[in-house]
């Protein structure tokens, strides 16, 4: 009785607010539009940031491990260009001047502070007790044949050369060029638009040499690339998608055009908000007018499907837009909610970008939930709306739904069987994926960064690196005899890895520096004898080297540390940490402890990044699970159906991620945000089923049976609707040029549709467990007998 009271209150409400709204459209339709246009007032400061390091928390460990290393040496933001001879030799008259040529216009690029290529690479010799540093490429003119083929000799037996800025053939060589970016956002893109200016027209006179670019900027520059990719593809048809679908579901102009509306209305406000709060849009949260679009239209289609049904039993426009809002304002209400909920456990991650995914996404369900709710039945009186008395056809569609229903009573006790199995062997299977990030997967084929780096990792020099700073106990010491052997121990033990293409440890220059001060002495090509030997050829060579070829990136400011810089071949992100830790373990084995290091770059931090977001997601997940199921309990009046829906709302990612791992079998860092996302999102769908389940006992005095029938013929379609359209559009967005998106939406799909499954089918047969004994109802005349 005192539910009946309730709902009776409930009911009251929602009638006397829909009257309202359907009387003032005009003042809402305003009002509507006054929020768009003050919240609209954020996209003047709204702005992209393209740092790759935006992916990191202040907090991540390996991030200030990373800059700690940085603060040592120079700052590691660079554009690696690759240089390809098509006639198969770069070591040609013509060819080491075109590179001279390029060289010279790279040390011109915005903020740069260093270029490394073969041509200025310091050649070392020593005349008598006179040592002698120059370019090994000097005066062009000079060349012979002979200079030529030594160029080429020296080139390829240099340690710091080889398989680092040129390779085994001598058919690629490589230009290094290392930058200072400042703070400024569009340093980076001045940066880069010069030096692909440069490049592009430096190919045009030297057709015969191919170019790839790679390196840390251009990784920051591809994440700009393909937000912009996706921003002018996928978004317009994301919406043209939309607009022919509500038009074909609902057969209504005026319907179609008004949900558009409340779309727009929603992305355009939840944007503004963004820049407003300071929010910097990223190659995650870019595509957050696809994720509100598709939520939006789903809240749209329930109001709008019942809307269309009333007015098909004869109802006029006005009862039906306040007997739609009667019916759905308290579903849309808690679906909306709960979607909010686990966007917003997305904020407990380790990774902002996908916090202010979330953020963005919670703020246009909010506006979504306020526009389809004032906005959309506004439109609705406002335009004209004409619907047709009910066909034969939508009786059959009618009837289609019934007979599901029908079906599922009398098959439940194979489907709970079937659904136990189903849910068991996920779970199992869920558990196989491994995690893995590799940088370089997080973009597809059209974007340049990924096949120029993909090329460049095949045939010059690997991508992935591994850095530690090694200490030699105090300062001035790394030219103690002992530490430079030590360092070459370690440089011998990294070579014979077979995840190792190439090494650079200071202990090279020491042993390169002693061999030309004796007459270049092959013999002499090892670690100094005395610590006063080696530090005096040391300062020797400094002094000179020329401006922006020192040795700063390598030994810092009181000579007590060096960097060691190991090049990798591609590495999973379970390898790339375990391959630290065994470095690591040779330094703490056999080394003394001033020299035990801690392996550090940008590869590792990403490795690292998915295992530390998932772990702190979980947190996050488990609030938003038990919120979500506490307002369940509480907008169905019930601790029994509030438990029940855990069913349909947990099952769905269980079941999505055993069947990925046939699919792909390892996830990414988008992925981990999927529990949270889709446990909002899929619960709209058990909300809608168990509300008119309720409501059919409650109101209308059916048993359990029919009650089911009663949800499957007033929301199955609107079921199946909005999961289709949910499909559409993370299928759209599944298209992204940046992968980490796509897998996101890949997988949200398979869990979307999974979530169909389980409340069409597994739900009414956990239903139907315990049920009294059957009243007949009859879908078409709405009596029960």
């Amino acid at each position: 009785m005192k539910q009946e009271n309730k709902t009776s209150k409930i009911n009251r409400f929602n009638i006397r607010y829909a009257n309202w709204v359907v009387k003032r459209k005009w003042l809402v339709l305003v009002l509507s539009i006054v929020t768009m246009v003050l919240c609209g007032y954020g996209f003047s400061t709204l702005g992209f940031n393209a740092d790759s390091k935006v992916f990191f928390s202040k907090e991540n460990p390996q991030l200030q491990a990373f800059e700690a290393l940085e603060n040592v040496y120079s700052k590691d933001d660079n554009i690696l260009i690759a240089i390809e001879a098509k006639d198969g030799n770069i070591f040609t008259k013509e060819n080491l001047t075109a590179l001279k040529t390029l060289v010279d216009s790279a040390w011109q690029t915005p903020y740069s502070f260093r270029v490394d290529a073969i041509t200025n690479y310091q050649y070392t010799r020593a005349d008598g007790d006179d040592l002698y540093v120059s370019d090994l490429v000097g005066d062009i003119n000079d060349l012979s044949p002979a200079n030529i083929a030594n160029i080429k000799k020296v080139a390829l037996a240099e340690p710091l050369l080889y398989n680092r800025l040129i390779n085994e053939k001598a058919n690629i060589t490589g230009i290094n060029i290392s930058t200072k970016l400042p703070s400024d956002p569009a340093a980076l893109s001045e940066a880069v638009t010069y030096i692909r200016g440069v490049v592009n027209d430096w190919s045009k006179v030297h057709p015969n040499l191919q170019t790839y670019m790679s390196g840390n900027m251009m990784l920051s520059n591809a994440f700009s690339e393909s937000a912009q990719s996706d921003g002018q593809t996928l978004i317009p048809l994301v919406f043209l998608i939309f607009l022919i679908m509500m038009y074909v579901t609902t057969r209504s102009v005026s319907g179609t055009i008004s949900a558009i509306l409340v779309v727009f209305f929603s992305i355009s406000c939840a944007l503004g908000m963004a820049g407003i709060l300071g929010i910097d849009l990223t190659s995650v949260s870019a595509n957050t007018p696809i994720v509100i679009s598709t939520l939006a239209i789903a809240d749209c289609i329930h109001i709008l499907i019942t809307v269309i049904q009333q007015m098909r039993k004869g109802q006029t426009k006005k009862e039906a837009i306040v007997e739609s809002l009667r019916l759905n304002t308290v579903p849309v209400f808690i679906t909306s909610v709960t979607t909010i909920i686990g966007f917003l456990s997305l904020n407990t991650g380790d990774v902002p970008p996908f916090a202010d995914f979330g953020n963005i996404s919670a703020m246009g369900m909010f506006f979504a939930l306020v526009f389809a709710l004032t906005m959309l039945p506004a439109l609705l009186a406002i335009f004209p709306m004409k619907v047709k008395a009910v066909s034969e056809t939508d009786l059959k569609t009618s009837s289609f739904y019934t007979k599901f229903g029908d079906f599922v009573v009398a098959q439940r006790k194979p489907i709970l069987i079937g659904s136990i199995i189903l849910i068991a062997v996920g779970s199992v299977f869920m558990m196989k994926n491994e995690l893995n990030d590799e940088y370089l997967e997080y973009f597809d084929e059209s974007i340049s960064f990924r096949t120029d780096s993909e090329f460049i990792n095949n045939n010059l020099t690997g991508i992935y690196s591994l850095e530690f700073s090694i200490g030699a106990g105090e300062a001035e010491k790394i030219n103690d005899p002992v530490y430079l052997q030590k360092l070459e121990d370690f440089a011998a033990f990294a070579k014979a890895q077979p995840e190792v293409i190439h090494v650079s440890s200071f202990s090279e220059v020491s042993k390169k520096i002693n061999k030309a001060m004796h007459g270049d002495d092959a013999s002499f090509y090892g670690i100094p004898k005395s610590q006063q030997e080696a530090a005096q050829y040391l300062l020797l060579y400094e002094l000179s080297l020329p401006y922006g070829l020192d040795l700063n990136n390598q030994v810092n400011v009181d000579k007590s540390e060096t960097r060691f810089t190991l090049t990798l071949k591609d590495l999973s992100s379970s390898e790339m940490i375990g391959f630290t830790k065994k470095m690591e373990n040779w330094l703490k084995d056999n080394t003394p402890e001033y020299m035990h290091a801690t392996g550090t770059s940008q590869p590792l931090i990403f490795a690292y990044l998915s295992e530390r977001q998932l772990k702190s997601l979980v947190s996050g997940s488990l609030i938003s699970a038990l919120l979500i199921t506490l307002i369940l309990i509480l907008s169905f009046r019930s601790l029994k159906y509030g438990l029940v829906s855990m069913i349909p709302n947990m099952a769905p990612a269980i079941i999505g991620f055993g069947i990925w791992y046939f699919y792909l079998g390892y996830v990414n860092l988008g992925m981990t945000a999927v529990f949270g996302m889709t446990l909002g999102i899929i619960v709209d769908d058990t909300v809608h089923f168990i509300s008119k389940y309720l409501r059919a006992k409650r109101e209308m005095g059916l048993d359990t049976r029919g009650a089911i029938e009663y949800s499957f013929s007033t929301v199955g379609k609107a079921i199946v609707s909005t999961t289709l359209i949910l499909c559409v559009g993370f299928v759209v967005l599944a298209q992204s040029s940046f992968l980490l998106n796509a897998a996101l939406a890949s997988i949200t799909t398979i869990v979307i549709l999974a979530a169909l499954l389980v409340v069409l089918v597994t739900l009414p047969a956990v239903l139907l467990l315990k049920r009294k004994k059957n009243v007949t109802y009859n879908i078409l005349t709405s009596k029960t007998a």
